[in-house]
């Protein structure tokens, strides 16, 4: 059984304010939270067969800090890499032909901070109309699921005409995706996040990628970077059971718990956080409507900022894992990836898949 830990995790720091958001008695304190992936990839007639996996590690941040990684199992060969456009952390692991079945596990402690950019801050930075630096530039592309033409610019420029300041931009399109947006909770998983499908069909249900991608689509084709942060959700909310929940210990089984949020960019004022998706859960979950005191608070808090009881993985969409595997450009990486022989496992499927995914908070 091959293990490694690694105390000091690569680190990729990006500007970041942050503010109690007032969601706990006192959520100025960290966080501390024990997330653990649990591998058993298993040929459904036990033949002999090859397998190799792809999964998502954390982003570091100052929002979320990784303390300790360590990661073991009976694989022949183990990669950590970087290798994509989007700079993703990811662990790789290989099995040769065998019978066996074929074992990881990846555990890392976190400590996360919630997260708020003042909206005087991010106001006042607008204002300066600065230019975007070449490296949120990038978020500015399209690609093929976040075309920035055709109806997606035409609804972009709907919203924001007249309008010169990036922020109030943003403010015009937060508000149009949060009102006429809802969770449909038939989708598969987090949704494909096709945003040009969204605004051909003109059917806008969905879940938080479908939603996010919605969102960064519009900004982006309004000028304004963006990016969908795909990550899961740890444990409980302060806010509402329907945004994070745990056990009286709290453990969660957190396998089927990914969730996409957006980060869009202000020079001046970096980048800030929002989640227009969660708003949908909330209206969905508890049965308000969009327009009650509730979720009106929630909506306000999320143009700019994050509770963090959510950890991120990555930006990537539409891009090539390393090594490359049967399927490319893969849509997004916010679930672990897998092949036996040249099959793509069900990533939605845990029980499929054979994963698990748990999570539990520590005590300060």
């Amino acid at each position: 059984m091959q293990r490694r830990t690694f105390l000091h995790y690569s680190t990729l720091l990006a500007g970041t304010t942050l503010f109690p958001l007032g969601l706990c008695a006192d959520d100025s304190k960290g966080r501390r939270f024990k997330l653990r992936f649990d591998f058993d990839l298993k040929s459904d007639d036990e033949k002999v067969f090859p397998a190799k996996l792809w999964n998502p590690l954390l982003l570091n941040t100052p929002y979320q800090k990784v303390r300790e990684l360590t990661f073991g199992g009976n694989y022949d060969v183990f990669d950590m890499n970087r290798k994509n456009i989007y700079d993703a952390p990811i662990f790789y692991a290989q099995w040769k032909k065998s019978a066996k079945a074929k074992k990881a596990h990846i555990e890392m402690e976190i400590e996360t901070f919630d997260r708020t950019v003042p909206l005087n801050v991010i106001q006042a930075a607008s204002r300066k109309k600065l230019p975007v630096p070449d490296h949120a530039a990038l978020y500015l592309k399209p690609t093929s699921h976040i075309p920035t033409d055709g109806r997606v610019r035409q609804k972009a420029d709907e919203l924001t005409q007249g309008i010169d300041d990036r922020f109030e931009k943003v403010k015009a399109i937060y508000n149009w995706v949060t009102e006429v947006t809802f969770r449909d909770p038939s989708v598969i998983g987090c949704g494909a996040g096709d945003a040009g499908k969204m605004m051909k069909s003109g059917y806008f249900g969905g879940k938080c990628t479908d939603i996010s991608s919605l969102f960064v689509a519009l900004l982006r084709a309004a000028g304004v970077p963006a990016r969908e942060v795909f990550g899961i959700r740890v444990g409980k909310s302060c806010f509402s059971k329907a945004l994070g929940k745990s056990d009286a210990n709290g453990f969660a089984d957190i396998s089927t718990w990914q969730h996409c949020r957006v980060e869009y960019f202000i020079p001046g004022a970096g980048w800030i956080p929002s989640d227009p998706a969660d708003i949908t859960k909330l209206e969905l979950v508890e049965k308000l409507g969009y327009s009650t005191k509730r979720v009106q608070e929630l909506k306000a808090r999320y143009l700019h900022s994050w509770e963090m009881n959510w950890v991120g993985f990555n930006h990537a969409r539409d891009f090539v894992l390393y090594p490359k595997p049967e399927q490319y450009p893969l849509n997004m990486l916010g679930y672990p990836y897998g092949e036996i022989e040249d099959e793509v496992l069900d990533y939605y499927s845990p029980k499929k898949f054979m994963y698990r995914i748990t999570s539990q908070e520590l005590k300060n």
